[in-house]
């Protein structure tokens, strides 16, 4: 199974965007990951500094935003969607982009359900539950 380190993973978003910027030739998850570094302009001077923030932890005790969490979360939750993995999460997201007009900010709504489920679940040491994922995104 695929398990990259902490940089390994960093590293794709930071390449994606090197490549973006320098028009090279995407692959499909690069172009996704582009379309998404691209709707966040806040990370932008993060991705085009890699040597500062590769390695730089982010708290949220201290108010960070971790700008590749978010990142990943969006691919999560993409990938969630486009299989309907847990069952009910497509129409929970397309309920939301209804509701919100954005599908980015249906998939920020969700975010905070999938942080609440993944917190909930190594707080208590046990298995990831999707039905208190959906149950969270059924009350948005």
């Amino acid at each position: 199974m695929f398990n990259p380190s902490r940089a390994d993973a960093r590293d794709f978003f930071f390449a994606s965007w090197r490549k973006y910027r320098d028009k090279a030739p995407l692959t499909a998850l690069e172009t996704l990951v582009v379309e998404l570094i691209s709707a966040h302009p806040e990370y932008h001077q993060v991705l085009e500094n890699r040597d500062k923030y590769v390695d730089r932890d982010y708290r949220v005790e201290a108010g960070d935003t971790n700008p590749f969490l978010h990142l990943s979360m969006h691919l999560s939750i993409r990938e969630q969607v486009s299989i309907d993995q847990p069952q009910g999460v497509r129409a929970a997201h397309m309920r939301l982009t209804e509701k919100l007009a954005s599908s980015m900010e249906a998939e920020h709504i969700m975010m905070d359900c999938l942080a609440e489920m993944i917190w909930h679940a190594q707080r208590h040491k046990l298995a990831p539950d999707p039905a208190l994922y959906l149950g969270c995104l059924a009350k948005k």
